[in-house]
């Protein structure tokens, strides 16, 4: 079976799928408010909001993070405060086949199906994604291991990807990670939430237990103060948290922060499907 045939985003198709993005900022902002719920925008997010205003001019995508607590109140406030005429809510215990391990605030009548997860058996309609953040152990001798247990959480969760995209042993390995059966992999990694937010609920430096971090990083995790010491900062002209200390956070994450990188190094995603909706926004 031929492969679907990649398609690149216009200049007017990538500002509707912003703006869609900036739609469902704009809804997470009002129920965590409405609910008390302290959470931030985050990486390309913030970096936008610092240097353009608003999304980075190539950025396909929007993140925000929460504090594992925080995270949980949001789902929860999602059943019942989530404007369901419009969005729809998903992770890995709400939604059959979802193979990451954050959620995702999608919008009803679109799609945006990245490259190779065509076959991915819910609904892909343009998100933001949701990042839990938990606790990393502070005594160092333990982090590399735990960083290990994340590591594999993030390819066992892949490999439904993985084994239809990669090549050789990649391969090898990601067909031998999806013979794990899926409740086992969720029921086992819902476990290591648990024990992980009771060890280090209180640690210096926390992360998304199924999401890389930055190459050759030498800290195995973001400060907590950022996701806890918070500020507002302007995006498209709206009001959004984001860490006090903002130039610390960006710094770490990105370097020099303020230059743009060549255009060869401007991440997009590759895209197969796309459904807009336009002219939300005057």
């Amino acid at each position: 079976m031929n492969k679907p045939e990649r398609h690149y985003l216009s200049a007017a198709e990538l500002r509707a799928l912003q703006l869609t993005e900036l739609e469902m900022l704009i809804e997470v902002d009002r129920i965590c408010r409405k609910c008390g719920i302290k959470y931030n925008i985050i990486a390309g997010t913030a970096l936008g909001a610092v240097r353009h205003g608003g999304f980075i001019p190539w950025d396909d995508d929007a993140d925000i993070a929460l504090l594992r607590p925080e995270y949980e109140k949001f789902r929860e406030a999602c059943k019942t405060e989530l404007d369901k005429s419009r969005f729809y809510f998903q992770d890995h215990d709400t939604t059959p086949g979802y193979r990451w391990g954050y959620g995702k605030i999608r919008r009803k009548g679109t799609m945006f199906v990245r490259q190779n997860q065509e076959h991915m058996p819910y609904p892909q309609g343009i998100f933001i994604d949701i990042f839990p953040t938990d606790g990393v152990p502070d005594i160092k001798i333990i982090q590399p291991l735990h960083n290990l247990i994340c590591f594999l959480f993030r390819k066992a969760f892949y490999s439904k990807v993985g084994r239809l995209s990669s090549k050789g042993l990649s391969f090898l390995v990601y067909e031998f990670l999806y013979l794990i059966p899926e409740n086992k992999l969720y029921n086992t990694f819902n476990s290591f939430i648990s024990l992980n937010e009771r060890l280090f609920k209180n640690s210096k430096r926390v992360r998304n237990l199924s999401f890389p971090l930055l190459g050759g990083q030498k800290e195995y995790g973001y400060l907590r103060e950022w996701y806890t010491k918070l500020s507002k900062i302007k995006f498209e002209g709206y009001d959004f948290p984001v860490m006090k200390d903002l130039d610390g956070y960006l710094r770490f994450k990105y370097g020099d922060y303020m230059t743009l990188p060549s255009e060869e190094n401007r991440k997009v995603h590759p895209v197969t499907g796309l459904k807009l909706i336009k002219n939300l926004f005057p």
